[in-house]
């Protein structure tokens, strides 16, 4: 199966033009080749100018490291480091320097993976592109040195670091020696990572072995193509070992990104664009702020409403705040930002879709944007679980908040959730343990973090993504310690009596502010939803500009403590 394009391009006998007169002209040799895959006739001219994607089944097809190149980077950008890098036969394998040179003639380099400097969209940036014909790529200690050379390099010159991969695994030509350039790739990598820098990994088909269980996996970002195989262990490995058949699609891109391990599978066509927004996304910007007096005024553009909040019993704000009218958090991301790129996944278990989370630029700066979503509509509802986050959705959101930190990004989220998911499975990967790691977390987290409350604030499940510098409520939201069924049917015993449990919780946005709890309430001057949100969201956008001029001009340090001296009053 890993074996299944090798032979695209090997040159064959050539054959006439399928007729019974055999005197027709012949199809040019190296024209015409068949797709392993769908075993359509393909010209080679065509796949090559379609991103090596077969035209009839839509199938990858491995793609040259040069190539790669050349489809990704700038035009004559490219500048190759370490050609001179080889191996030299550690174990004495016999045969294996003969092997070696072979492979050298016939893929003109001289390893299996190309490094070297590149730019994307005016960009710099650091690539290393592995290439399946030289011994399926496996990491023998020429490549090992080459990856590590090469990031150690960009650490040097604080540029992000870009590996494609696409491996058998480990050389078992070289043994032992192999199996170390899987440490020595990684604590390169984690240099680079302390340097604050970002390193983004691309899977393509296969990656597996020991590149999957070192440098492959250890992406700021990791990205992979369709339906490439990924893991650790390879297929038939696994199948011989446990003697069962695996399911279909087991180990491929879908796969890891159901299951967390991933952030996103880019088509071929589009992975130029999409590094390219990235890259831009982690470049070094000047942040423009604004005096303390200018964010407070902004603030009170946005904010003071003409005339007092409007006179509703509480239980009319919660009936408002569940309203399945009312907008979501991916509608607030719509409204508020610009070329959004969603990340998957908490590296652990699972992509919990009640959460959605990513990068975007707000006015033009980069910031980490999370909302937990509930969907609109039966099958978004059902899809998104109604807004109950499991573990790992607080798992993403935390890898999420802490890549921001890492990277000096402000954090913005958007609540709504009526409590976090509390299924058996739930308790059984750690629900509890998920929201404390997430509490303890934030509250230090060395970056601006604003929570806005849009509909439910629920328990704890919402307190998870709101341990924020500030936290702002719309007019008709809701935030309490437990729903009001539930609050009445503990104290109470009876759940019916949740009208009641609504006025006695101080649950409203109004009660919230004159408690101290939240820092905003946003005025909403007709019931939201998705068509009128607009007006709204303007007055947000200048109230989110004001608090990030006025919290970005503080330090770390004070941010951290000011998280803590917000909370340590109440």
């Amino acid at each position: 199966m890993e074996m299944k394009f090798q032979h695209m391009f090997k040159k064959t006998v050539t054959k006439p033009v399928k007729s019974g007169d055999s005197d027709r002209p012949e199809v040019p040799d190296g024209l015409l080749k068949k797709c392993n895959a769908c075993k359509a006739a393909v010209f080679v001219e065509e796949v090559r100018n379609n991103y090596y994607i077969c035209p009839h089944c839509c199938n990858y097809f491995r793609v040259h490291a040069r190539r790669r190149v050349e489809m990704i980077a700038d035009q004559n950008s490219f500048q190759e480091w370490d050609s001179d890098v080889v191996s030299d036969n550690p174990l004495q394998f016999r045969g294996y320097e003969e092997k070696v040179k072979v492979l050298q003639e016939k893929t003109k380099l001289n390893e299996a993976v190309l490094t070297g400097k590149a730019a994307i969209n005016g960009i710099p940036v650091v690539l290393g592109i592995c290439d399946g014909r030289f011994l399926m790529a496996s990491m023998g200690e020429a490549v090992g040195e080459k990856i590590t050379r090469a990031v150690e390099r960009a650490t040097e010159e604080r540029l992000p670091v870009i590996l494609y991969a696409c491996s058998g695994g480990a050389r078992m030509q070289e043994g032992i020696v192999s199996l170390m350039q899987m440490a020595k790739t990684s604590a390169a990598l984690k240099r680079h990572s302390d340097a604050g820098l970002l390193y983004i990994s691309v899977l393509t088909d296969p990656t597996t072995g020991g590149v999957t269980a070192s440098f492959a996996m250890l992406g700021d970002i990791i990205l992979a193509e369709p339906n490439a195989l990924i893991g650790f262990a390879g297929p038939r490995v696994i199948e011989q070992t446990i003697g069962q058949k695996l399911p279909k699609g087991f180990q491929r891109s879908e796969f890891l990104l159901e299951h967390g391990f991933i952030d996103g599978i880019v088509e071929r066509e589009q992975q130029r664009e999409v590094l390219g927004k990235i890259l831009k996304m982690h470049q070094k910007k000047t942040v423009n702020t604004l005096p303390h007096e200018k964010c407070r005024e902004l603030l009170d553009q946005a904010f003071q409403p003409e005339k007092p909040l409007q006179e509703m019993s509480a239980w009319e704000h919660v009936q408002l705040a569940r309203d399945k009218e009312r907008p979501t958090g991916s509608d607030y991301i719509q409204y508020l930002f610009t070329d959004f790129v969603e990340m998957h996944g908490d590296r652990y278990y699972g992509d919990d879709r009640a959460v959605i989370g990513g990068i975007a630029f707000f006015q033009g700066q980069p910031v980490t944007v999370i909302v937990q979503e509930k969907g609109h509509g039966t099958k978004e509802n059902i899809a998104h679980n109604f807004g109950m986050v499991s573990p790992e959705g607080y798992r993403k959101s935390l890898r999420l908040m802490k890549q921001a930190e890492k990277f000096g990004r402000p954090v913005i989220c958007f609540v709504d959730t009526p409590g976090a998911f509390c299924g058996l499975e739930a308790e059984e990967r750690g629900q509890g343990e998920a929201i404390a790691r997430n509490l303890y977390e934030l509250s230090a987290l060395k970056v601006p973090i604003l929570s806005v409350v849009i509909g439910e604030g629920g328990s704890g499940g919402a307190l998870a993504l709101a341990v924020a510098d500030e936290v702002w409520m719309m007019e008709h939201s809701i935030y309490s310690i437990l729903s009001p069924e539930g609050f009445a049917s503990i104290l109470w015993k009876d759940s019916k009596k949740a009208k009641e449990a609504a006025k006695v919780m101080k649950l409203t946005a109004a009660d919230l502010k004159s408690l101290g709890i939240v820092e905003q309430v946003i005025r909403e001057e007709e019931f939201l939803t998705k068509e009128n949100l607009v007006e709204t969201a303007e007055k947000l956008e200048l109230g989110i500009q004001a608090f990030l001029s006025e919290y970005q001009s503080m330090s770390g340090e004070a941010l951290a403590q000011h998280k803590y001296e917000r909370f340590r009053k109440m």
